[in-house]
């Protein structure tokens, strides 16, 4: 079968076949008597997650419905909010809303921009394209909210000024992303060039995209932290006064 035409479909057993190196990682935390049910949980959690997102994006994209698609946004932001803050938990709910309000900004401009700046969606809410863009971009501010959450409250606690504990946090936070621009075409092929590339598109095209999708997470997650830490600073004031 030519993958110009198509991509091929993977049954069930040879989905099962790619969770055996997990499962062998499962053995590792199991025998080193780490924390295994932790993982476990994860993977239960990831595998019903997309498991029910394959029926639910099915659903969106055949609705058509710009309502909806501002929804799934709105949901976005939400969960990615809360799960960003996992990092520190004791000021979880203190925190909340400057995180909601840092991913949305930042991650909500970048998307803004990208779609509609970049791509010149049509409809605007296009689902195809908005959704899984959306996801990137939300997914990436998490993460470095996340570290950058983590860090910011480790630095304070070791008693830096606030102004050395952001500038360290902001760091850590944009390290993954970075590392990644060094990575990508050299030790990888990123997901969606890879995805690209597998159903016909041209590699020129294909790096443009990728171009594209790797400025809007170094964007989204560098402005999406740098919110964040300026946002916390009078909690974190009041909390160490």
């Amino acid at each position: 079968m030519s993958l110009v035409n198509s991509i091929e479909t993977i049954s069930l057993s040879s989905l099962a076949l790619s969770l055996i190196p997990a499962l062998l990682v499962l053995l590792i935390f199991t025998r080193w008597s780490l924390n295994v049910m932790h993982s476990v949980y994860a993977l239960i959690r990831m595998l019903s997650q997309l498991a029910l997102v394959g029926y639910a994006l099915t659903f969106i994209f055949a609705a058509q419905n710009s309502g909806t698609i501002l929804l799934i946004l709105f949901i976005m932001c939400v969960a990615s909010s809360w799960i960003a803050l996992s990092t520190v938990p004791e000021l979880r709910l203190a925190l909340y809303k400057y995180a909601f309000t840092a991913i949305v900004l930042g991650g909500g401009l970048t998307l803004l921009l990208i779609t509609q700046g970049t791509l010149h969606l049509t409809p605007w809410y296009a689902p195809h394209y908005m959704v899984p863009i959306a996801g990137m971009v939300f997914a990436n501010s998490m993460n470095s909210v996340s570290l950058a959450a983590e860090r910011l409250d480790s630095e304070l606690h070791n008693t830096h000024s606030y102004i050395e504990a952001r500038n360290f946090a902001f760091q850590a936070a944009m390290i993954p992303v970075i590392n990644s621009l060094f990575a990508v075409g050299l030790v990888s092929l990123p997901g969606m060039m890879t995805g690209q590339i597998l159903s016909g598109i041209s590699p020129f095209i294909a790096a443009r995209y990728q171009i594209m999708v790797m400025a809007m997470i170094y964007g989204s997650s560098g402005l999406s932290t740098a919110l964040y830490l300026s946002f916390v600073k009078p909690t974190y004031a009041r909390h160490y006064s």
